[in-house]
């Protein structure tokens, strides 16, 4: 492991940003600077008393003693190379955008407006933001399906061969590992073939922040030797919500450009709690990460292999290891479909949490998705597992066959015809829905989550695409970056 010396232990002890902002708290310096609560004096005493007088103290922004998060020099910068350390990067940056606005630097360093970057179609809608921002042209590679699962997986090796042998004038691959469901691709290999190929390498791993402190977790793609990797440390560790980290290894990329790239993707008033968290989280991982996650991961495997025993429950483990685009399994995520018995994932959904008091991550058509972290125990996964029995007790459920109306795969991405970037600046018009086949999108529509554009801009309508929305709709999917979220009309390119 990585987390073995006693130098290194002693140093990721330290928590230089919290620190300091503790130290600042505790002057009790009179403020006359933002925010204008002033350490909590102005916040309404209904919120005040939820939240807590030392944690509003510590809701500060950038004053001397708590550096500056665009040019970081001092504590934060220490925090920093506390964290590229941890993870074995050679730089490291604090997000406090979210990891969206790490995608966003990551395309925007890489390429430039016009250059070809190869890019997964089950990306997050923030890699296709990032295309618009960059004007980077995008080469839509198809993720393995799995067809028993109704589930789109990562990128193959031979997928990626074809596509670079195709497009040898691309600049950058953007990969997605692990995919929302756990699923995680080959990085070693796709890493090698990309690097071998003479192009970045780019990993948008926002849900494998973990990956790095545990053998049982797949390979962190940082230790895979990509170049640009994003981690959401908010999650699935212990940072708050927003917070996230980009990492930096080798010198294929400027680092002077990513540095920039992140300054026009962040806010200029950072709120020095949240970054104070990522400085804590670092250092519970570094120190602690092995015993946590190793207690989670025994948590988890327990928890699937009750559900396993469940009639008419399908509980996803590693037997999937192994088929096309799935390289290796998230044991920590425990992903289960109530399908057999007719019920979507949004049903299951909403019956766990009316019935079970349980609130999962992700729910699809098919599935729900919980995660276990270092922050569960027995009585809150025994409460998932009762949740489950409540449902199977119940009278069968009125179907609305939205199941039955699901095609046996998910339709196929709509064709390209404009860049995002060309698409998303054209002059525009809005038309009914359902007239929108064969129109070009302007807008990113989402079915959210898992945040997967449907159509992104620049992309033609299809009626399988349409009837796909229409479904996601009935089912009871939250539809997102359309201007109508009725769906009743859209927006498309005006020819």
């Amino acid at each position: 492991m990585k987390i073995s010396s006693k130098i290194f232990q002693e140093e990721q002890q330290k928590t230089p940003y919290l620190d300091a902002l503790i130290a600042y708290a505790e002057g009790k310096i009179v403020p006359f600077h933002v925010p204008g609560h002033k350490q909590g004096r102005g916040i309404h005493p209904k919120l005040k008393e939820w939240i807590g007088e030392s944690y509003l103290s510590l809701d500060l922004t950038e004053v001397p003693g708590l550096d500056n998060l665009s040019q970081p020099k001092e504590v934060l910068r220490e925090a920093m190379n506390l964290a590229a350390k941890a993870y074995g990067a050679d730089y490291s940056y604090f997000l406090v955008n979210g990891s969206s606005s790490g995608v966003h630097s990551m395309i925007m360093a890489a390429c430039n407006p016009g250059d070809k970057i190869l890019v997964p179609r089950n990306a997050h809608k923030s890699a296709f933001a990032g295309l618009i921002f960059s004007g980077a042209v995008p080469v839509y590679m198809k993720p393995e399906f799995d067809f028993s699962l109704q589930m789109d997986h990562t990128i193959t090796a031979e997928t990626l061969a074809e596509n670079l042998e195709q497009h040898p004038d691309s600049k950058a691959v953007l990969l997605v590992s692990p995919t929302y469901y756990g699923v995680a691709a080959d990085l070693q290999k796709l890493v090698q073939m990309i690097h071998d190929s003479g192009k970045i390498a780019l990993v948008d791993e926002a849900w494998g922040p973990h990956f790095h402190f545990h053998p049982k977790l797949p390979i962190s793609a940082v230790d895979a030797e990509a170049d640009l990797v994003v981690n959401s440390t908010h999650k699935l560790l212990s940072s708050l919500t927003q917070t996230s980290l980009l990492h930096l290894k080798g010198n294929r990329i400027d680092r002077a450009r990513v540095e920039s790239c992140l300054r026009l993707f962040t806010t200029t008033s950072p709120n020095c709690l949240l970054l104070a968290s990522i400085d804590a989280c670092r250092m519970q991982m570094a120190t602690q990460g092995e015993t946590l996650l190793g207690k989670a991961i025994s948590l988890a495997e327990t928890t699937r292999a009750e559900i396993r025993q469940l009639s008419g429950v399908q509980c996803i483990g590693r037997e999937i290891v192994g088929n096309p685009g799935a390289a290796d399994l998230d044991p920590t995520r425990v992903v289960i479909s109530l399908r057999s018995l007719g019920l979507t994932g949004y049903e299951v959904d909403d019956l766990l949490r009316t019935v079970g008091r349980v609130q999962i991550e992700l729910s699809d058509l098919f599935h729900v998705v919980a995660l276990i972290t270092i922050s569960d125990s027995e009585k809150e996964v025994d409460q998932l597992v009762k949740g489950i029995k409540q449902i199977l007790k119940m009278p069968p459920q009125k179907s609305k066959g939205l199941l039955e109306k699901k095609e046996a795969k998910l339709p196929d991405w709509p064709p390209l015809k404009l860049s995002p970037r060309e698409a998303f600046v054209s002059r525009h018009e809005t038309i009914p829905f359902e007239k929108a086949s064969g129109k070009i999108s302007t807008e990113l529509i989402t079915t959210y989550p898992p945040g997967i554009p449907a159509i992104a801009p620049g992309e033609e309508f299809t009626k399988d695409i349409l009837d796909y929305l229409w479904l996601e709709q009935e089912a009871g999917s939250r539809i997102t970056g359309v201007a109508d979220s009725t769906l009743q009309t859209v927006r498309v390119v005006k020819l």
